[in-house]
């Protein structure tokens, strides 16, 4: 059974959101949520540092959720892993005035069977995806909801709680 670690773990209020169409915070009883819409993509980034023990292997993005009030339906969550590169031979360095994500991932979950139930998302991304980063590297992760996509289903928000980058 191949082995896997935490890189980072992220609740809803280290969200960082885009310039535009991002998701609301909002609580549910005493924990912070991440309100995404079922209209529109929303985003949000997470900002991390690839630790020492990083060893350039792919990564799993695991998105616990919640459904504000509906009990059937799915989501597709959506993970983009954008490397900032300490004077790469390959791909240079990082411009932080420009996104650079490298190639998206989806995955399409059912909502739990009662609103406010807690389900988790996980979202495979390769390292060659998110342009092999390295240990001590800064990074973004950003996190979408495609409620346009017809695979998503859920009516009403999907509420974000947490987020956890593991290296598989």
């Amino acid at each position: 059974m191949p082995t896997s670690h935490t890189l980072a773990m992220f609740d809803a209020a280290a969200g960082r959101p885009p310039a535009a169409n991002y998701p609301q915070l909002d609580l549910r009883n005493a924990t912070l949520v991440l309100d995404f819409d079922d209209t529109a993509a929303e985003s949000i980034d997470f900002v991390g540092l690839l630790p020492t023990t990083y060893t350039a292997g792919d990564f799993e993005a695991i998105v616990t959720w919640a459904a504000t009030s509906a009990t059937t339906g799915s989501v597709v969550w959506q993970a983009e892993f954008e490397r900032h590169p300490i004077d790469d031979a390959t791909f240079g360095t990082h411009d932080l005035d420009d996104d650079s994500f490298g190639t998206s991932s989806t995955v399409t979950t059912a909502v739990a069977s009662a609103a406010g139930e807690i389900a988790q998302s996980t979202i495979s991304l390769t390292a060659s995806d998110a342009d092999s980063p390295a240990a001590g590297e800064t990074y973004r992760l950003r996190i979408t909801r495609l409620a346009s996509d017809a695979s998503d289903t859920l009516t009403g928000d999907a509420e974000l709680v947490a987020v956890e980058l593991r290296e598989v």
